[in-house]
């Protein structure tokens, strides 16, 4: 069964900036794509940053040019930094690996940004 544990999530003011990880129980170039959503209560998961197994991204346009996914297949752990926090920004924050037509997810982290 594929492990995916988030960490790195908290409490920030708006502007600064959090990273968070997700270290993965598999050899993370295994899957199709890596990714981070977000979701908040009562509303459907929705992407924030994908990265393929070739390495091509794709961002949200809220993410874009603020946040930043990567990975260390050294480590199996995928990244998110995020800067220039939002209040808006505040969700809980899901890391997601695919593998063809079968996702993967943690059990997510809780990201806060204060105004």
């Amino acid at each position: 069964q594929v492990q995916l544990v988030e960490s790195g999530g908290g409490l920030v003011h708006a502007g600064g900036s959090l990273s968070l990880s997700c270290a993965v129980s598999e050899n993370i170039f295994n899957f199709n794509a890596m990714g981070w959503y977000r979701q908040a209560p009562g509303k459907q998961r929705e992407l924030v940053a994908t990265m393929n197994v070739g390495g091509v991204t794709n961002y949200a346009g809220s993410a874009e040019g603020r946040f930043t996914i990567s990975r260390d297949g050294t480590s199996n752990t995928v990244y998110l930094q995020m800067g220039s926090l939002q209040p808006e920004d505040t969700d809980i924050y899901y890391c997601n690996s695919r593998m063809l037509t079968k996702n993967y997810w943690g059990q997510g982290t809780q990201v806060t940004v204060s105004s």
